[in-house]
């Protein structure tokens, strides 16, 4: 496959340049701006955010570098299947708009941890602290700053270990001298032009196969249906089903990196609309980045690596002077996912462990301090770690991806879950779960992944469906420790008591009726 730096003109460079300035200017002037309250900037951008900046960067912070390679690439190869993965989660946006965010926005706290503690205590708020920042690290830093480098290493032929350390610290400067509010209104104007751009690259690959109807006949019919039979390989659905639940309610309800822009909202209504957006833009997936495979399917059906499949669509498509376009959005992705995702992490250690454990009395100027510190730690850990992520073998990047948040998710969902909805649920369970539940999760991970992998030891079920029974393992602990032990005084979760407004119910009530009509469409093939 020919290169796109072979292909780059000065033009392509032009753009390049003039975009990175663009950022710069944007970044300077969002954190200027926000200067007289650098804390809460800094943080949760002084509960400032509307609807459609969290949404937005929601979405950034969701899509990533990942997005774009895995998509496709599973596109390429099966189909539409793995849009699941993003429509099926509306369910789960759902519950955290009208179930999860009023609690977290009653209780006025910056971080989830925070959260946890105000019902259990400070040793739950630091077990969930320590267990959010591996998390963090490793789900949203390191394996978007892997996707990142990969997908450069791919454009311009240099060394994964080059790629990374280039991405991460250009993503870091927005979050180092800004924080959310200045990453939040950059990812609106990057999240608009990966639309722009993705779908420039749709219609050019229509037009070159002939039309939405030769598209059609041009791959097997299973490649359109949402729904695989339970005797698939791949994409079972009772393992969606079952499986995706409990990555989902983690990936979308429970972690900071995707709330923290809910947290930063000017009020709930607010908060549940942006919500909503966001569910409405994953629909977007399919256009945009599955439908990008499958088009490669029909126009290039000789690849030798799946994953190549987004940039030989590119390097064929786009015309001469256009290229520099492609580099541009490969920076955008990589700057909403990796800029909000150290966001998330300076919050969590700053006012978690650095101000609740070890500096009760931290100047605001300290936390800041800090808050920037753990920034630039957070990026040597997320280099070393996507060079480690590197040498993962026997399972396509999508599912990489699927299941690291797999392991990592269930004793999450769990604690998250009986919170919410089980008044009994005891301090002891809740620490169980996060400490030992949490080890044995990720031990089932590592062993997965690294050790006995899949492609050599074929007693593993399906990750999905190993990730639900982690979790069933987790649940039932939970709830016999919860009986077994003395029933205890615990601090009441606090409800923010807003009436739905009519905005909230018809915006919610119309994502509802478009998403089961594109689910009765796309199973029926």
């Amino acid at each position: 496959m020919e290169s796109i730096a072979s292909k780059l003109t000065w033009v392509d460079y032009a753009i390049i340049v003039g975009y990175i300035a663009l950022l710069l200017i944007i970044g300077l002037r969002s954190s200027l701006l926000g200067k007289a309250k650098q804390q809460e900037s800094l943080f949760l951008a002084n509960k400032s955010l509307g609807w459609a900046s969290i949404g937005f960067n929601m979405w950034a912070t969701n899509v990533g570098p990942s997005m774009l390679l895995a998509f496709a690439s599973i596109g390429y190869t099966t189909g539409i299947v793995a849009v699941n993965f993003d429509w099926y989660a509306f369910v789960f946006l759902l519950l955290l708009a009208l179930v999860f965010a009023p609690r977290y926005l009653a209780a006025d706290v910056m971080t989830l941890p925070e959260f946890m503690g105000k019902r259990y205590g400070d040793t739950t708020r630091s077990i969930l602290a320590w267990y959010s920042l591996v998390k963090m690290l490793i789900s949203w830093l390191s394996l978007g700053l892997f996707a990142g480098g990969f997908l450069i290493r791919q454009v311009l032929g240099v060394p994964m270990w080059i790629s990374v350390v280039v991405l991460v610290f250009f993503a870091a400067f927005f979050t180092y001298i800004g924080g959310l509010k200045t990453i939040a209104r950059i990812n609106i104007f990057q999240m608009l032009l990966l639309i722009a751009v993705s779908c420039l690259l749709t219609v050019l690959g229509l037009h070159q196969v002939g039309g939405f109807s030769a598209l059609y006949k041009g791959v097997p019919s299973g490649f359109w249906n949402l729904i695989r039979p339970a005797s698939d390989p791949d994409y079972p659905w009772h393992a969606i089903l079952l499986g995706y639940p409990v990555a989902a309610i983690a990936f979308f309800c429970t972690d900071q990196a995707m709330v923290q822009s809910v947290l930063g909202a000017k009020n709930l209504e607010q908060g549940q609309l942006g919500v909503n957006f966001i569910a409405w833009l994953k629909i977007l997936s399919l256009p945009l980045f599955i439908l990008t495979g499958v088009l490669c399917a029909v126009l290039y059906p000789n690849l030798a690596d799946p994953t190549q499949a987004y940039l030989t669509m590119v390097t064929n498509l786009f015309p001469t002077g256009l290229n520099g376009l492609v580099i541009v959005v490969l920076i955008a992705v990589l700057v909403g996912t990796i800029g909000s995702s150290l966001n998330s992490l300076s919050t969590v250690f700053t006012m978690d462990i650095y101000v609740k454990r070890l500096n009760p009395t931290a100047s605001k100027a300290q936390i800041v301090r800090v808050g920037r510190l753990t920034i630039l730690v957070g990026c040597l850990f997320a280099i070393m770690m996507a060079l480690a992520i590197d040498q993962i073998k026997g399972l396509n990047l999508f599912d990489v991806f699927q299941s690291v948040l797999g392991f990592i998710a269930p004793p999450l969902s769990v604690v998250f879950l009986l919170t919410v909805f089980w008044k009994r649920t005891s301090r002891l369970a809740i620490n169980v779960v996060l400490s030992l539940g949490s080890a044995f999760s990720l031990g089932v991970g590592a062993a997965y992944l690294w050790v006995f992998t899949p492609d050599k030891y074929t007693f593993w079920p399906h990750y999905l469906l190993l990730s639900f029974y982690i979790f069933v393992i987790l649940m039932g602990a939970a709830i016999l420790l919860s009986f077994v032990g003395r029933k205890e005084d615990l601090a009441v979760i606090p409800y923010l008591a807003v009436k739905t407004t009519k905005t909230v119910k018809w915006a919610w009530g119309s994502l509802i009726v478009v998403m089961m009509l594109l689910y009765a469409i796309f199973s029926g093939h």
